[in-house]
């Protein structure tokens, strides 16, 4: 675009075509039955239209998006050291941003770490999930979370190459976490609208996973991990509709197993039965 002479304010619209989602696979021959096999998979194309091994496809994709991509977007001389600040980014996924850890972590400086995430973000493979900004309790958080815009390529930074691996690895619930609040930004951005997904967390440790705005309606969700339901899961929704007045049917809870059910402070939605808000 920055090569492009003339301004084309006015005259063009821009659409961010992120991976796929379940919802263009849902029908198809691609289908499949566990999420984890999906977070795993990743949804690039090629390793859909042309069968590419996952494995193999997430191994020379780093290898041209070092040497290529990230060369064009921003001259880093040690192409190591960021690659290593990727896979590290890869391990802090569901987390606060926090540049600090990071700094410490690969021994560069801060701003070369606020940089280097830029260049993520620029080249759509990483991005912040910013806090939600309304003030329902005055000791809230107000530092983003960082997400991949893809689990197959954050599976493959971390050595997950199966299903199996995942469902018992210590990094399953944050990759179930960054699996859904994805979907549901895909979702916004196929229509060619901007993302309206938020978190929310006090001080003392109160969170929601996502919160979607829609018009003058918020829907928070927790994301949980596991294939059975437990009662405290909707701790969470409980205390944020006691602060928020959320009524129990703009509640959710998305989680791995495949029944949907309502309970008293909430919906719990099966992974593949994402609610929507039209």
């Amino acid at each position: 675009m920055e090569k492009i002479t003339q301004s084309l304010a006015g005259r063009v619209a821009v659409f961010n075509l992120l991976p796929f989602s379940t919802e263009e696979l849902n029908g198809t021959i691609h289908q499949l039955d566990n999420p984890f096999e999906y977070i795993v998979k990743g949804f690039y194309p090629r390793i859909y239209d042309q069968g590419t091994p996952a494995d193999l496809f997430y191994t020379s994709y780093m290898l041209t998006y070092l040497e290529r991509d990230v060369r064009l977007l921003k001259n880093i001389g040690d192409l190591a050291s960021f690659e290593r600040f990727v896979r590290l980014c890869a391990g802090h996924i569901g987390q606060i941003f926090n540049q600090t850890s990071l700094s410490n972590d690969t021994n560069f400086s801060q701003p070369t770490i606020k940089s280097w995430l830029s260049v993520l973000e620029t080249s759509f493979v990483a991005f912040l999930l910013p806090p939600y900004f309304r003030n329902f309790n005055k000791r809230l958080l107000k530092t983003p979370k960082l997400y991949f815009y893809d689990t197959g390529l954050a599976c493959s930074l971390l050595g997950i190459r199966s299903a199996s691996d995942l469902e018992i690895h210590p990094m399953r619930g944050p990759l179930f976490e960054n699996f859904i609040v994805v979907e549901y930004m895909k979702r916004r951005l196929n229509q060619g609208l901007r993302p309206n997904c938020y978190y929310w967390r006090d001080s003392t440790g109160n969170e929601i996973d996502l919160l979607v705005e829609d018009g003058s309606r918020i829907f928070p969700i927790e994301i949980k991990s596991s294939q059975t339901l437990k009662p405290d899961f909707f701790k969470n929704l409980a205390f944020f509709q006691n602060i928020s007045a959320t009524p129990p049917d703009q509640s959710f809870l998305v989680y791995a197993g495949d029944e949907n059910q309502n309970r008293i402070h909430g919906s719990a939605r099966s992974w593949n039965s994402l609610p929507t808000f039209d």
